[in-house]
Order: structure tokens, then sequence, then C-alpha cells
């Protein structure tokens, strides 16, 4: 499929279904380089304002998302501490699209298969405009943070490692 900036993916639809604004930014994909920071690069935003979201396992075996600036690592202790978990890993490249219903790269917290908890770095709040994926790779949505997570119903939390 062609990606253009008219694509609707699922979660172009549920903002759609919440009347939340939003811009749609595609941009070229590259098999070999799905990292945030490649695709900030490529729609023109600093890599703190790309969000990544990432599947996790509790020791429970639930599952729950973590989204995090494109720039910076995940703490899995911070994660388990937020989610009342003795443990959290992430979930393994194979297990994301049965899971989500999306593939690496293309994985976003609105519209995924299962309704799994959402916990976003709290230095979303520090910006006008965040990207996260639209739910397909070459494609993004921009919308304001307080829209995000008002879609998501994510909780706000300190989820990344200190980088020294």
């Amino acid at each position: 499929m062609k990606v253009t900036p008219q694509t609707k993916t699922n979660a172009a639809r549920l903002l759609d279904s919440l009347s939340i604004s939003y811009e749609l930014r595609t941009y070229e994909v590259d098999p070999n380089d799905l990292t945030a920071i490649s695709v900030a690069r490529k729609i023109g935003l600093p890599a703190e304002q790309v969000f990544k979201t990432l599947l996790s396992y509790t020791n429970a075996g639930s599952c729950l998302f973590a989204v995090i600036p494109g720039n910076a690592e995940l703490d899995l202790k911070k994660l388990a501490n937020v989610a009342r978990a003795k443990k959290v890993d992430l979930a393994s490249v194979k297990d994301v699209e049965p899971l989500t219903g999306y593939v690496r790269g293309g994985v976003t917290v609105m519209g995924a298969r299962k309704p799994f908890p959402a916990y976003v770095d709290e230095t979303i709040e520090l910006y006008d405009i965040i990207s996260v994926s639209a739910g397909l790779r070459g494609i993004q949505l921009l919308l304001a943070p307080s829209d995000y997570l008002r879609a998501t119903e994510a909780t706000l939390a300190d989820l990344t490692r200190d980088l020294a």
C-alpha cells in the first residue's frame, strides 16, 4: 500500500471519532533503520518530540505499552514500579504484531488489537506538538500531547533511564 498524507489508519479514525485535530506526516521507510531518531530526521522534528511505543510484559503475563521519547531508553524498573509489577520485560519482536496488530516501526497505542494499559513519559508535556506512529510504517501523527493523553487514556510517569 502506498502511504499518502490522506491514508486513514485505525489511530487516525479514533482521533476523528474524538474530534481531535492532528496532522498526518509521511516519510520514506528504510526497513534497515526503523529508529525513532531516523523517523524524527525524516519528518523534521527533534527526536525528543517523536515518541516511540514499546510493548512490554509484566511478570504476571499482562501486556502494557510504554511511550517514550525517540532519543531515550526505557527504564524497565521505573515502568514496573508505575505499573505495580514486580518485573517488566520488553516483548519480543515476533510477539508484537499478534498482540497489537501492528508491525515494529508502526506500533501505536491507538487502535491496537487489545486496549492494553499505556504509560507515557512525563516529558511529553514539554512540547506543543508531539509525533507518534499512526499505525503504519511511513506515517506519523502529529498532535498536541494533551490530545494524545486523552485519546490513549495513558498514565504519565517518569519512564526513561538517565543517560549519564
